[in-house]
């Protein structure tokens, strides 16, 4: 009896212990924090965008035949990630809300900078426009208030950084516009091949080289292509005004739809700088992609 009544004793003090580690334990948070939506707007609603600043001229982007261009202060394509984290304020959320708030307080009364995104920039419709304030900074989150549509929000800075991007920032950096498809190059008008007047073409997928020594591997000749023009950004770009009174060595790029493009070679050391006269622009390549584009692996045997 002695033993049954001490393990019942000893049972007892166990399911206590335990009801009172249940009991006293942490509440955990079962509510999640509160957070808003700045908008539900979709990327696809806009067609226009206008980033004004209280001292320097307004930047404006249009869509164009679905791709962005920069219309002022210059007119240029513009470079479609940068304008992408522009717009991607309508997909900002804030854990702060003020309704109806006293703009002044916020610094929004002379804002920062305006945002307007325009649905379509030939209506009149006030509501074509959803306009977003930026005013102070908060200095404790290291976050910024935004006024949209009779609120106040606090946001990463880092919406107000992407639609203050400098307009030299926002040119397209890639050599081609997207809808530009090559169809072969000539090289002739370069020192390198002067001599052998090489061009190379592509057509129904196949390549062509006009050195008839040339053994071109075709998936070597793709794989050139995609990497050193397609898709080759240069990392950076100026304005270019051509000199009549200078000629420089060249290359043209042939096009599918018959037309071409040429791009005069201003330096090639230390870095090679390739000037588009058309669009006005100059592009800067790394010396060693820069050698790669105006060289393509055509394999020509040692003599």
């Amino acid at each position: 009896m002695k033993k049954r009544w001490l393990l019942n004793l000893v049972m007892l003090c166990v399911v206590g212990s335990l009801v009172a580690f249940l009991y006293l334990r942490p509440k955990q948070t079962t509510e999640q924090e509160a957070s808003y939506d700045i908008s539900a707007y979709k990327l696809a609603e806009f067609n226009a965008i206008s980033v004004e600043f209280p001292a320097k001229a307004a930047v404006k982007l249009d869509k164009v035949n679905g791709f962005w261009r920069l219309s002022a202060p210059v007119n240029m394509r513009a470079d479609q990630a940068s304008v992408q984290r522009i717009l991607s304020i309508i997909a900002a959320r804030s854990k702060d809300k003020f309704t109806n708030p006293d703009l002044e307080k916020f610094g929004l009364n002379n804002p920062e900078l305006k945002l307007k995104l325009v649905r379509d920039k030939n209506s009149q419709d006030k509501d074509n426009v959803e306009e977003f304030t930026f005013g102070t900074h908060n200095p404790v989150t290291d976050e910024q208030y935004v006024a949209h549509r009779n609120a106040v929000y606090l946001v990463s800075n880092n919406y107000a950084e992407a639609a203050s991007t400098q307009v030299i920032e926002l040119i397209d950096k890639s050599p081609l516009k997207p809808t530009e498809k090559i169809a072969g190059f000539d090289f002739s008008h370069l020192e390198q091949w002067s001599d052998t007047r090489l061009n190379v073409d592509l057509a129904d997928g196949k390549w062509s080289v006009s050195i008839a020594a040339a053994k071109p591997q075709q998936n070597e000749m793709n794989e050139w292509l995609d990497f050193s023009w397609v898709h080759n950004p240069a990392k950076s770009v100026e304005m270019y005004t051509p000199d009549r009174k200078v000629t420089y060595p060249y290359v043209v790029v042939k096009l599918a739809d018959g037309s071409k493009v040429r791009f005069d070679k201003i330096q090639e050391s230390p870095d090679l700088l390739l000037a588009r006269p058309d669009e006005g622009l100059i592009y800067n390549f790394p010396s060693d992609a820069g050698f790669t584009m105006l060289n393509p692996p055509i394999n020509i045997p040692s003599k």
